[in-house]
């Protein structure tokens, strides 16, 4: 009998690290493939900003203010409405 028992050890150690292993390369896996979707999510982002930048400007130079400066709220109507 010690000599089963001395290989069942043995074996267990080697199940135990074949299944350590085996969970760490899902979860290199898993991370891998949630890392890859974030750069996608964050390129996908990045073009979206950059389209509403380009509307935002297409925007503006049709109503003319291209040149001015950031879309603040127009001063002239309040103060026109405080001095009536």
């Amino acid at each position: 009998m010690d000599g089963h028992d001395s290989e069942d050890p043995k074996q267990s150690t080697a199940d135990m690290t074949a299944f350590v292993q085996n969970l760490l390369q899902q979860m290199q896996t898993r991370f891998q493939t949630m890392s890859d979707s974030i750069v996608t999510k964050i390129d996908e982002m990045g073009n979206r900003i950059n389209e509403l930048e380009q509307s935002i400007n297409d925007l503006k130079a049709e109503m003319g203010v291209e040149g001015s400066p950031s879309p603040a709220a127009p001063a002239k109507p309040k103060q026109e409405e405080g001095s009536s």
